[in-house]
């Protein structure tokens, strides 16, 4: 099958795409940020807190991010490079929709309770902070396992902001911490996106010239 190898053929990193602990390890983060995204739209709403609603967008995000993540590990790097452009396309248009909901929050003025904020962005940073620990391993492997690790690590310190507007907005009693917040995570979802989609490219581009005949110059 194509995209498959015998243990003494494979690169390290197709050896760890194929390896029952990726696939553990995303099944684990898969089960843990659905959990969060149900928790914190919630939480976030009841609030009336940007951040918060931002960060469950990112949860749901990364749990389809695990999701695709253990549909194509094993297959070719075309596919998993394909299927990184995607997600790297998909977390820029989570990020223009954060950008949506702190614009309301602006407009309408919304003073969000701290106390909410506080507590479930203390759990999400839990959650977020043991799910980063344990695929820091794999950041360094192809676009599709990097775009894992990247979505983990901009989660964790989304989390660490939404407790400083938690702090912000209490200290403060205007919801401008909440709005910065939800607009910085934003930014690290496009930052995120842009470098996700420029692996998958370079990927793209890389197994494209090996297809080619030798000696083709495209003339």
């Amino acid at each position: 099958m194509t995209g498959c190898c015998r243990d003494d053929s494979c690169s390290p990193g197709e050896q760890m795409l194929n390896s029952p602990a990726w696939r553990r390890a995303l099944w684990i983060a898969l089960g843990l940020n659905g959990a969060m995204f149900l928790a914190e739209i919630g939480s976030g709403v009841a609030a009336g807190s940007a951040s918060l609603q931002a960060d469950a967008l990112d949860f749901l995000g990364d749990a389809a991010n695990y999701a695709i993540s253990l549909g194509v590990a094993g297959m070719a790097l075309v596919w998993r490079a394909r299927v990184a452009l995607l997600k790297g396309i998909s977390l820029l248009a989570l990020a223009s929709w954060v950008i949506g909901i702190t614009a309301h929050h602006v407009w309408s003025g919304t003073l969000p309770r701290a106390e909410i904020m506080g507590l479930v962005g203390a759990l999400a940073l839990l959650t977020n902070a043991g799910v980063a620990v344990m695929l820091f391993r794999y950041r360094g492997g192809d676009a599709n396992m990097r775009s894992v690790w990247i979505c983990s690590r901009n989660d964790a310190i989304g989390n660490l902001a939404v407790l400083l507007a938690a702090a912000g907005v209490f200290g403060t009693d205007t919801g401008w911490p909440d709005v910065i917040v939800a607009a910085t995570m934003a930014a690290l979802g496009i930052s995120g996106g842009w470098q996700i989609i420029h692996q998958a490219i370079s990927e793209l581009n890389q197994t494209t010239a090996a297809a080619l005949p030798s000696g083709w110059s495209g003339r």
